[in-house]
């Protein structure tokens, strides 16, 4: 069974006892459930609304593509794979008509 590297010290060498995990190099104890909890990405529409993955959006404003002369015009439906916790693209998303790309969550609003 593989266990995550501990958050502490980065350790491979991590055990579990009963729903904890403990590193036995430097004795740092957690559970992986309550830590995927804190470490959840909330990302917001531009309305607001919470966005999770697989959830479908929609642009609200025209948007340019880097590097592209393509335009994702208003409108356009797109599905979100994996939220990101990132500065400026938050959504990977599947764009209709454009394919896969990566999204600031201001520009779209839940579908």
């Amino acid at each position: 069974m593989s266990f995550p590297p501990c958050p502490s010290c980065s350790s491979e060498y991590v055990y579990q006892d009963q729903n904890h995990l403990i590193c036995p190099e430097c004795a740092y104890e957690w559970n992986p459930d309550e830590q995927a909890q804190e470490n959840a990405v909330v990302v917001k529409d531009a309305n607001g609304a919470l966005l999770n993955e697989g959830d479908k959006v929609t642009a609200i404003k025209d948007l340019k593509i880097k590097g592209s002369s393509q335009v994702i015009k208003i409108g356009t439906k797109a599905t979100i794979k994996q939220i990101k916790d990132a500065k400026d693209h938050q959504l990977d998303c599947k764009v209709d008509g454009a394919g896969e790309m990566m999204i600031t969550a201001k520009f779209v609003k839940k579908a």
